[in-house]
């Protein structure tokens, strides 16, 4: 490339620093591709790293540990005067992202990868204009991949303050725990910090405008969850609908219809958590002849590709579900795909987990969707109870659910609810993608005592075989 003009040459450029971004940029670099990347932002990583997964899921961990320390007596251990210092929980916090954006850095100094600070916007299929630094104006490139990621979505009557009427941005920076928040959309988000704060000390309102938690997931999955937030201080308002607020002196007052009645509620903090949307608008792609779709995501092939041969795309920009793993996989494809590799995203299934107590997973199909698409099917479940590693973490309330095609025996999916089960989903994800049955799994030796017996146990349910339960037996057609 040249450098230090107001006019830059590259191979590949990438818009975009998050879990898409950067691994597509390393990825390119891996194939000895000129990459650089444009970062509008002061720290590298994206959502995830500085607003998102990471600092979330840190004050999950934190949190949980606050609230089990509390409640040890039965394990024979009494510890008092336990009191939160949110500062400090914030400052580890932050000393995470720091460690893990060091890490970026310092690949991008190995591969080479320049980094520059800007807005990118397109002038054409070949070339960017570059805005908000100095010395680069415009680059022309050979192949861009655009990995911008999405925002939170505002509603009407609640329009972002950062401060009375917060997104999720600012509900993982609070300065102080708030005596109570009204938190509106009881999805993912909504209920991970809710759990969250209700376990430091607030009093947690989430307004879900369905009558179910986190509607992507089996209801006997979420229903888990739904029964436990109460003893965390957190109330449920089922098919509420929230129509606006007055901000007042000390807080703010939410007002919510629900079941056709007129309710408010007078809170510190209303989190507004009710999806996200592209980052799409601002890059002119209309210039560049790139389409999107009319909810303003990009539209995109199995590699990535757009209508446009030298544009890519990847990650929340290009449509759900809006995970990191999953911009991370497509990232991988994108910068092969620069390099002239035939690489594609072809993975059957991507994991979903829910960083909630107790946390929810969810791989491949539901029975429901299975039926659906006129596929018959058993599911059958294992529950935690007769589980025992489950009950040294004193949470045996949940159960690993497997769903196989009847006949064929093949897995189609496994959903999950309860403690560590996020370590679990990769290998159910494995089994279907690599077209396991379910005597794969059973036949599978799982160490003792883990969580992961779980797996192969509600894999022997659906056998008829299971030990450490009852369930009669039942022929699959693989069996006969």
């Amino acid at each position: 490339m040249v450098v230090g003009s107001l006019t830059v040459e590259t191979d590949v450029v990438v818009i975009g620093s998050g879990p898409g971004g950067y691994v597509a940029a390393i990825r390119a670099a891996q194939q000895g591709l000129d990459v650089m990347v444009i970062e509008k932002e002061k720290k590298l990583g994206g959502v995830c790293l500085n607003v998102g997964c990471i600092p979330t899921k840190a004050l999950i961990t934190s949190s949980d540990y606050f609230n089990v320390l509390k409640d040890l007596e039965n394990m024979g251990i009494s510890a008092k005067d336990i009191n939160i210092d949110l500062s400090k929980m914030n400052e580890w916090k932050e000393g995470i992202i720091s460690k893990m954006e060091r890490g970026i850095k310092g690949l991008f100094d190995k591969y080479g990868i320049e980094v520059i600070e800007g807005v990118a916007s397109f002038k054409d299929k070949n070339t960017l204009a570059i805005s908000g630094q100095s010395d680069v104006e415009t680059i022309s490139f050979k192949h861009a991949i655009v990995a911008t990621g999405s925002s939170p979505i505002q509603i009407p009557g609640f329009e972002f303050d950062g401060d009375k009427v917060i997104s999720s941005n600012e509900g993982i920076n609070l300065q102080e725990v708030p005596k109570k928040v009204v938190i509106i959309g009881g999805g993912y988000i909504g209920t991970e910090l809710g759990t969250v704060y209700g376990k430091l000390g607030s009093e947690v309102h989430i307004l879900e405008g369905t009558n179910q938690l986190i509607g992507v997931m089996d209801k006997d999955i979420v229903d888990v969850v739904a029964k436990r937030l109460p003893e965390f201080g957190v109330t449920i308002h089922y098919n509420s609908k929230a129509t606006g607020c007055d901000k007042t002196d000390s807080g703010v007052i939410v007002h919510f219809e629900s079941e056709g009645k007129q309710e408010s509620i007078e809170a510190d903090k209303v989190m507004v958590v009710v999806g996200r949307k592209p980052n799409s608008s601002g890059l002119n792609l209309e210039a560049a002849g790139v389409t999107v779709n009319e909810r303003g995501f990009i539209e995109v092939d199995k590699q990535q590709k757009t209508n446009i041969d030298s544009i890519l795309a990847i990650g929340d920009v290009v449509g759900n579900p809006m995970l990191a793993h999953k911009a991370s996989a497509e990232a991988k494809v994108a910068g092969e795909v620069v390099a002239g590799k035939k690489t594609y995203f072809d993975n059957q299934v991507i994991p979903a987990v829910v960083f909630n107590d107790p946390e929810l997973v969810s791989v491949g199909m539901r029975k429901v969707e299975a039926e659906q698409r006129g596929i018959k099917v058993i599911e059958k479940k294992f529950p935690y109870a007769a589980l025992a590693r489950a009950h040294m973490f004193d949470r045996a309330d949940g159960f690993i659910k497997v769903v196989a095609e009847e006949g064929s025996d093949l897995v189609l999916g496994v959903h999950a609810a309860g403690p560590h089960v996020s370590e679990i989903i990769a290998e159910a994800t494995l089994a279907i993608e690599m077209g396991a049955t379910v005597k794969d799994l059973t036949l599978t030796i799982h160490p003792h005592p883990t969580i992961s017996e779980g797996l192969s146990e509600a894999a022997e349910v659906v056998e008829g075989k299971a030990i450490h339960i009852y369930s009669p037996p039942k022929d699959l057609g693989s069996q006969k």
